[in-house]
């Protein structure tokens, strides 16, 4: 049986992103912008470093992209409430804070091309699940 280790260096760096992205959804949560918004950048800035870190593993680097395009979307959708356009009509009945759909479904493409296409095609990779 194969084992996927991580460097702790890198483990490190994947648990202080979990505590910014917690902060960053606690300033969302209490409605201080200026907690929210600045942990936006390094909560960002780390899950797009985790991504190139693991780009030789397809699984890997799917998920992690699939991670940065959900942060994306969710500091998009907290900056539309914070900056108070978040209702304003887009087109029709969608809203501004309806385009976060946008990061959310490339996140979802990364996901799917994984497990429908890649996976398949490689059933005998060693990768993780």
């Amino acid at each position: 049986m194969s084992q996927y280790s991580i460097p702790l260096k890198y483990r490190r760096m994947e648990n202080l992103h979990i505590v910014f992205w917690l902060f960053k959804d606690i300033g969302w949560c209490l409605l201080w912008k200026p907690l929210g918004l600045v942990m936006i950048i390094p909560t960002l800035f780390i899950s797009v470093m985790i991504a190139y870190r693991t780009r030789d593993m397809v699984s890997e680097l799917c998920h992690n992209l699939a991670i940065t395009f959900w942060i994306s979307a969710n500091s998009y959708w907290m900056i539309s409430e914070f900056m108070g356009f978040d209702g304003h009509r887009f087109y029709s009945t969608i809203t501004y804070k309806h385009l976060a759909i946008i990061p959310f479904m490339l996140g979802v493409f990364c996901l799917a091309y994984y497990y429908a296409y890649w996976q398949p095609k490689h059933p005998n990779e060693v990768e993780t699940l």
